[in-house]
């Protein structure tokens, strides 16, 4: 089958589970054997911490959740695990447009969060390190943009819209998962090209800080952009499952269009997993729950948005 899933967190997870050969959530071997597959390899370059955010953001996602704070050493050794990857494993680094094409296993490198950044220079800089999406925000407040747990929402500031030019200026996609409200319409006001939001889930499917209402979506939508829909359970429901996966691609593909939505699991940086989508290899049995729009869901609709960005 053929699958572009726009968010996993293969390199922080590296730390603490064998992204190669596990059947944990995901890896090297389980995408391998789905056939040809593009994963949004997620940078996070922070080192966890606990204190009154942790606190927060624990509250907020219903599970054990710490803070960071950001790295640039650690962003340059998660680049460097992935080349590693590239070296030993069969997979190849997206660099531009065409390599998605080229079948087998493909990571197109994607970091979360600006917080590690000095400026918005510094995209020219991520851009020859094969960096080729960019998350505005994280769970904190940026120099660059409000993040969905801010306690006031003031969008994107100067900087964050000088990136979202260089962004695009750079065919590089701009990513708007745990962007605030504000942060989402600015941006979809602004950008030249489509715009993503790699892992979200539907407010009016289900009320969460993390989820998009319909003037987000629509915002989205109108740049020509895609929704991943994700596994966070408490994005989910209160008895989260596979079919609340379908719910929200019903949602959205009924409402704005299913050329808009896409899939985004964040497997492993999740806890736990809704049931009946344990691990990546589920996306068979989604295929089935999604009938006569899988293929799009899976693959063409993050593809076609792909194309628009980066060819």
């Amino acid at each position: 089958m053929r699958l572009i899933d726009l968010h996993e967190d293969m390199a922080y997870s590296s730390q603490r589970v064998d992204v190669v050969n596990s059947s944990e959530q995901s890896s090297v071997e389980l995408l391998r054997s789905l056939g040809d597959v593009t994963v949004f390899s997620v940078l996070f370059p922070h080192v966890n911490t606990m204190n009154e955010v942790s606190d927060f953001l624990t509250k907020q996602y219903r599970t054990f959740s710490t803070a960071t704070f950001p790295s640039r050493e650690v962003l340059i050794e998660q680049i460097k695990f992935y080349l590693y990857l590239e070296r030993k494993h069969n997979v190849r680094i997206v660099r531009k447009y065409s390599d998605i094409l080229s079948g087998g296993v493909t990571l197109l490198l994607a970091i979360e969060g600006t917080d590690s950044l000095t400026d918005p220079m510094d995209l020219y800089f991520l851009k020859e390190l094969n960096v080729r999406s960019i998350g505005l925000t994280w769970n904190y407040d940026t120099k660059f943009a409000a993040s969905c747990m801010s306690k006031r929402d003031f969008g994107l500031t100067g900087s964050g819209e000088s990136a979202v030019e260089i962004c695009n200026e750079l065919r590089l996609v701009v990513d708007l998962a745990h962007a605030s409200r504000k942060t989402v319409l600015d941006t979809c006001k602004i950008s030249r090209k489509p715009v993503i939001v790699s892992h979200a889930n539907t407010s009016k499917v289900h009320d969460h800080v993390r989820n998009l209402d319909d003037e987000e979506l629509e915002a989205v939508c109108k740049t020509g952009g895609t929704v991943g829909l994700t596994a966070i359970n408490p994005t989910l429901s209160d008895s989260p499952s596979i079919d609340d996966i379908a719910r929200n691609a019903e949602y959205i593909g009924s409402n704005f269009g299913w050329e808009h939505v896409s899939i985004g699991t964040d497997f492993l940086g999740i806890s736990s997993t809704p049931k009946g989508f344990e691990n990546v290899s589920k996306v068979r049995e989604l295929s089935e729950l999604l009938g006569p729009h899988a293929d799009d869901v899976l693959w063409k609709n993050a593809l076609n948005v792909l194309k628009k960005i980066m060819a």
